[in-house]
């Protein structure tokens, strides 16, 4: 990767990337846009910012050419909860946004990331050590969006050469952004909640677990399988990847270490528990971990620790 484009660089994933990108390659190597514009964020201030429409294939065009761009990393999209509450949004931005970005990866020869997720499971598919390769019916917009993004990446790795990469992310865990509307956020919701109020209310149930990852392994893990060698990658797209497997009393107990008269109540929300329910527990990383050397750093204690630790020093 030597000049580096990003859709969706506001967002969760894309905000401290961002940042890890300049830091490692340059500011001036670091193309971020999104289609919001905010005036007081770093992604804005700290470096090249471009407003983009991920929907306006013109406009992302005249921007991979006139930065000269060899590496696209899209991340544009709705999430899961938002994209079941808007199904045709979901689909126009999550497709449409992938189909342009695709195009002008395919007609500018550009290495190409975008990442799918845990949704892209569905009930049918085996729960405890979900394989790489296995049964995919999700039962939403989100997760068919997922799975349509598979395809398309290998339909362009396959049919035209292009340099195609992913993960399944799982929950991402992050000190840095507010959740966005995904089913996972309760894992990010009730460290903030934790320090506020000593007490958190679960959107999702008491024994529900799911697959999580802090924030920093996310981004150095796109980082190290954007750099590895294109040969060594069977399953690029897309590939399991997680750090630990949590229900939310876990995590209630390891707050508790530090935070011993921490409360944790739950008022289900009835879709985002079945969104979550259709998903597995626990996914098998071998292929990640064989092909490109996927080790994530941060199990639940450390991740917690370090969550907590960097909150209070932003005084939340």
């Amino acid at each position: 990767m030597k000049k580096i484009i990003i859709t969706g660089a506001l967002g969760q994933i894309g905000s401290e990337l961002t940042m890890k990108l300049r830091e490692l390659y340059g500011k001036d190597n670091v193309v971020a846009t999104d289609i919001r514009e905010p005036k007081d964020s770093k992604v804005v201030t700290d470096g090249i910012f471009e407003q983009l429409d991920v929907t306006d294939a013109d406009r992302m065009k005249a921007l991979v050419e006139k930065y000269e761009v060899d590496t696209f990393i899209h991340l544009a999209a709705l999430l899961s909860a938002v994209a079941e509450a808007k199904p045709k949004l979901a689909w126009d931005l999550n497709m449409g946004g992938l189909l342009n970005a695709l195009e002008i990866a395919r007609e500018h020869n550009l290495k190409f990331f975008t990442p799918s997720s845990i949704g892209a499971f569905g009930p049918e598919t085996p729960k405890d050590q979900t394989p790489q390769v296995t049964i995919q019916r999700p039962t939403t917009m989100y997760g068919v969006t997922k799975v349509s993004g598979e395809l398309l990446g290998d339909y362009y790795f396959q049919k035209f050469g292009v340099d195609t990469r992913s993960v399944r992310f799982p929950g991402l865990i992050s000190h840095e952004t507010l959740p966005g509307g995904g089913t996972t956020d309760y894992a990010v919701d009730i460290y903030f909640e934790a320090l506020k109020n000593n007490a958190y209310t679960s959107f999702i149930g008491k024994g529900t677990y799911m697959d999580m990852m802090y924030m920093s392994d996310a981004v150095d893990l796109i980082i190290q399988l954007m750099e590895a060698p294109s040969e060594q990658l069977k399953c690029r797209n897309a590939y399991n990847v997680s750090a630990m497997s949590v229900a939310p009393e876990d995590i209630e107990r390891e707050i508790q270490k530090h935070l011993p008269e921490f409360k944790l109540t739950y008022e289900v929300d009835p879709v985002r528990q079945a969104i979550a329910e259709s998903w597995p527990n626990a996914i098998d990383t071998s292929a990640a971990q064989e092909e490109w050397g996927f080790s994530p750093q941060f199990d639940l204690e450390k991740m917690t620790n370090d969550m907590l630790q960097q909150l209070n020093n932003k005084e939340i």
